[in-house]
């Protein structure tokens, strides 16, 4: 008796047969093992194994251990109730559309990071200039909450200079000779 779902029996089918296919893309290779790990996590045999090991005894550590998850994981995946189940994962489902996980790109200014990197300094070094005043710097904040610091830097300013220049509190001395001795 079978104990996957359609959908996963079906997804382990699609990948067994391009193994015995010659010349088969990279490309649709990862389309199939996506498909079948997909089918796989969302597949009520998941939920019946983890239930069954319960009633025979098993711990949450060790169902956790088996699935590959935390304990803490695992009970949320699992624990409770078929309704109690859907209500976890349709609210962890609404919270990933609430809340998108990337930076936006048309932010003002830029990342203290990508200024670092552009100038060929430290993040440290840029926050430094802007405790100096010598960079602007502000706090953006998005309509759902996600705040991003930014820094303004224009091309050419002496700001922008590299670290140990006049801009990064490197000043040069008029008695310091070629040798790097004070005279």
């Amino acid at each position: 008796m079978a104990f996957l779902s359609g959908d996963s029996a079906a997804a382990l089918a699609a990948l067994a047969a391009l193994e015995t296919g010659d010349g088969v893309p990279p490309l649709d290779r990862l389309r199939g093992i996506r498909s079948l790990l997909t089918a796989l996590e969302t597949d009520p045999a998941m939920l019946a194994a983890a239930r069954d090991a319960l009633e025979a005894g098993s711990s949450w550590e060790q169902i956790a251990d088996a699935a590959g998850l935390s304990p803490s994981a695992a009970k949320y995946r699992w624990a409770g109730a078929d309704d109690e189940i859907a209500e976890r994962q349709e609210a962890s489902r609404r919270r990933k559309r609430e809340r998108p996980s990337s930076v936006p790109t048309d932010l003002p200014g830029e990342s203290v990071a990508e200024a670092a990197k552009r100038l060929g300094v430290t993040p440290q070094a840029i926050y430094q200039r802007v405790t100096r005043g010598l960079v602007e710097a502000r706090t953006v904040t998005l309509a759902d909450g996600r705040s991003y610091k930014r820094v303004f830097i224009a091309d050419g300013a002496p700001d922008a200079a590299p670290a140990g220049g006049p801009a990064a509190g490197g000043a040069a001395h008029d008695d310091d000779r070629a040798d790097g001795r004070r005279a």
